[in-house]
């Protein structure tokens, strides 16, 4: 594990690709997002922010009045209009990477990073705030287990996995990511 300047210092590259964070929420793809595009001197956009400034309303109300399918129409024009971009950090919402269009535009445009955490983690870290609409229906350890069972196999198809360990710190992900790029050279390292 290291430290954000010794993140930096191994981060002396440019991005050949977009990286996308994917996950459950809570996992910490936000948190972390910012921290690795700043660590890579990248911009950074998140998915549910872009959602929410596209459709002029807050994801609980789109959930609302659009349903779940509605909120994911969006989400994959958002996330494709996105990934036209330049090489940046895309932190996405804990569904997106469900939708097999998406997932194969990432595939092809970018460089998937799951996140991954335990249930305990996921429990405790979404609970902090209630903005999360699928959790407001039933036991949320019922449904991030539910969830888990759907997802995780889908989410393995990721690029690379980091675990996000409860009490682990942001850097120390950031830190894996990093050194996971680099691995799969989607980081240009400094001659």
């Amino acid at each position: 594990m290291a430290d954000d300047a010794e993140a930096r210092g191994r981060a002396g590259g440019a991005l050949r690709r977009t990286v996308v964070l994917i996950g459950l929420m809570g996992a910490g793809k936000s948190s972390v997002g910012r921290r690795l595009a700043e660590t890579l001197g990248a911009p950074f956009h998140d998915s549910d922010d872009e959602i929410v400034a596209a459709a002029g309303m807050e994801i609980p109300d789109i959930f609302a009045e659009l349903g779940e399918p509605g909120f994911r129409q969006g989400e994959r024009r958002v996330i494709a209009r996105l990934l036209e971009g330049e090489p940046h950090v895309l932190a996405t919402g804990g569904g997106a990477y469900m939708n097999a269009e998406t997932r194969a535009l990432i595939a092809e445009r970018a460089f998937a990073v799951w996140i991954r955490a335990d249930l305990d983690t996921l429990v405790e870290r979404t609970g902090r705030k209630d903005t999360r609409p699928l959790l407001r229906d039933g036991d949320p350890r019922a449904v991030l287990s539910r969830l888990m069972a759907e997802r995780h196999p889908v989410y393995a198809q990721a690029d690379a996995v980091v675990d996000s360990p409860q009490g682990g710190q942001h850097q120390d992900v950031v830190a894996d990511i990093v050194a996971a790029l680099e691995a799969q050279g989607v980081l240009e390292t400094a001659p």
